[in-house]
């Protein structure tokens, strides 16, 4: 831990200037942190007073370049510059910790269901008196929080953050699980799964490392000296049916709620509060949020699965499944339908990647029809419902991939298609 006075007499350059390193500019200006310099590769106008005229010669004079999480090493057009001062590269959250203005953290990582577990804690903590605050990858940046000593501190943290971080030191550190993901970022999947451990690297042996039994040998072999915890899937199982919540009726949230309820019981909240605290918790929009319902079609929109292991737990979860995939596939994923097929009635795939998802699924003997683009897709459905002597039909858009291709992100993607669900079920069901 440092003082603010101390940070002044330090210097800085902003790399990127995406909300993160605006917050990183804010808190800067809000402490009367004079010394730093901004850089940002495409927005040049920026800051222009702020800019340096050589990059080269501020990388090399600064004593420490705050690197937005968007910036890879591998795919920036300065990666060999910043490469060279790799050592001095840290991020956002490295500042928050070496100020520490709370009381306790909780950060918690992994590839799939990052934001809803951050979102259930935080519910949780809420309802059980405590003061907390939320942010990171999870929307709100985190020196935009207001931090306070007598706070919790709740940090969704990406791949990209964790990547270049030196000084994080999480009280309850939480790791869900890891599977293929943004290796067009971090270069392969050793790289990949490095920068998810290293939220354990600092911690001391009375804090607490959660983490999924799955990776618990790679845990052991890095010789961490935090207490590791092991949640039990059977112990949330053995309370799921007194939660009064259709939300987590499903087994998509299943493993990721055991990690919950493990760090539930090390803050010593008691069964009781845990399951009186879920009746009130909605999630996240764009998560299998199931947002409409006519005559006995459900419409289920679950936008932010970019790749086919998040799709796999909505397709799982499923029954009677007009499918809507396609996109921006992640390098290296496949879709693996042999034991999901069953639940699928005919998928349409949408997207600039056709020739992908037809390959594959046409592997399975799956129907589909190529209908390119939401809209068509949910059109299709409605005639192809009308043929089917099915009870009960659910329309999913679970994409499998990114949504970059048609759409500036998922939640536009999700968007439209929730506002067309709506629009052709009215018109047509």
């Amino acid at each position: 831990m440092i003082q603010v006075n101390k940070l002044k007499k330090k210097s800085f350059l902003v790399y990127g200037l995406g909300s993160t390193g605006r917050s990183v500019v804010n808190f800067f200006k809000k402490n009367k942190i004079k010394n730093f310099k901004v850089w940002d590769e495409f927005n040049t106008h920026i800051l222009k007073k702020k800019r340096p005229s050589s990059l080269k010669k501020c990388l090399k004079e600064v004593d420490y370049i705050i690197l937005s999480p968007g910036i890879s090493l591998i795919k920036s057009k300065n990666k060999n510059f910043l490469t060279k001062y790799k050592n001095k590269i840290i991020t956002d959250i490295d500042l928050i910790f070496l100020l520490k203005k709370f009381s306790k953290s909780i950060i918690v990582t992994g590839t799939n269901g990052k934001s809803t577990t951050c979102k259930i804690i935080a519910h949780i903590l809420k309802k059980s008196k405590f003061k907390i605050l939320l942010g990171g990858n999870i929307g709100t940046p985190i020196l935009s929080l207001n931090t306070k000593k007598n706070s919790i501190l709740i940090i969704e943290a990406s791949s990209f953050q964790l990547a270049y971080s030196k000084y994080i030191n999480a009280d309850y550190a939480m790791l869900l699980n890891i599977t293929n993901d943004h290796l067009d970022w971090h270069g392969s999947m050793q790289h990949y799964i490095n920068s998810k451990f290293k939220i354990f690297e600092s911690q001391k042996g009375f804090q607490y490392s959660i983490i999924n039994y799955n990776l618990k040998s790679q845990f052991k072999k890095r010789k961490f000296q935090g207490r590791l915890i092991i949640p039990r899937l059977q112990d949330y199982l053995k309370i799921k049916h007194q939660i009064k919540n259709s939300y987590l009726r499903s087994d998509i949230n299943d493993e990721n709620m055991s990690a919950i309820l493990s760090l539930s019981k090390i803050l010593k909240i008691d069964k009781k509060s845990f399951l009186n605290s879920l009746k009130s918790f909605k999630g996240l929009p764009h998560r299998y949020e199931i947002f409409y319902k006519k005559k006995n079609c459900l419409f289920i929109n679950d936008s932010k699965a970019t790749s086919f292991q998040a799709t796999k737990f909505a397709l799982k979860n499923t029954k009677n499944t007009y499918w809507i995939v396609g996109g921006l596939p992640k390098l290296r994923d496949r879709l693996i339908l042999k034991n999901l097929k069953k639940n699928i009635i005919k998928s349409y795939i949408i997207g600039k990647n056709i020739n992908f998802f037809q390959k594959q699924i046409r592997n399975y003997k799956i129907k589909y029809s190529i209908t390119k683009n939401i809209k068509n897709s949910i059109i299709q459905i409605l005639k192809d419902i009308k043929l089917s002597n099915k009870k009960n039909k659910s329309i999913l858009l679970s994409p499998a991939s990114a949504s970059y291709d048609q759409f500036l992100n998922f939640e536009k993607r999700g968007d439209e298609f929730k506002r067309l669900s709506k629009f052709y079920a009215r018109k047509f069901i």
